[in-house]
């Protein structure tokens, strides 16, 4: 195997819970109110340093599914699912969108530097 580069984000995103690679932005959540068998997750448009399992066949609330389980590609811990296909024409716009357990990720935020900042005080400083 190769070394692994991971894509990185800045701005609000979230990270994988075991080892803090970067996963995807707060902005690309499009569903907070997903669930899973260990409880919340989200709906995402994009997600990066990921890879993804084989192709199977999964019943859930919403109807059968064509899904692909999505693992850290750094710590190769499991984080959710894709969905490839959704059986259901009311549930197609799932399709190509990717679910975080919410249990699995967390929360991160970029750092920012402020430019504008003034330095603490200095003998040169008069009050």
């Amino acid at each position: 195997m190769g070394r692994v580069f991971l894509v990185d984000l800045e701005g609000k995103y979230y990270r994988c819970r075991h080892c803090d690679a970067p996963l995807a932005l707060a902005e690309d959540v499009i569903s907070r109110s997903f669930n899973c068998r260990r409880g919340r997750a989200y709906l995402f448009s994009n997600v990066v340093n990921i890879s993804l399992g084989p192709q199977e066949e999964r019943m859930m609330i919403s109807g059968m599914h064509t899904v692909e389980e999505i693992f850290c590609c750094c710590c190769g811990q499991i984080l959710g699912w894709k969905y490839v296909m959704a059986h259901d024409k009311n549930e197609r716009y799932k399709e190509g969108k990717f679910v975080l357990e919410r249990w699995r990720i967390a929360d991160g935020v970029a750092e920012e530097f402020n430019l504008d900042a003034r330095p603490g005080s200095s003998d040169a400083e008069n009050p």
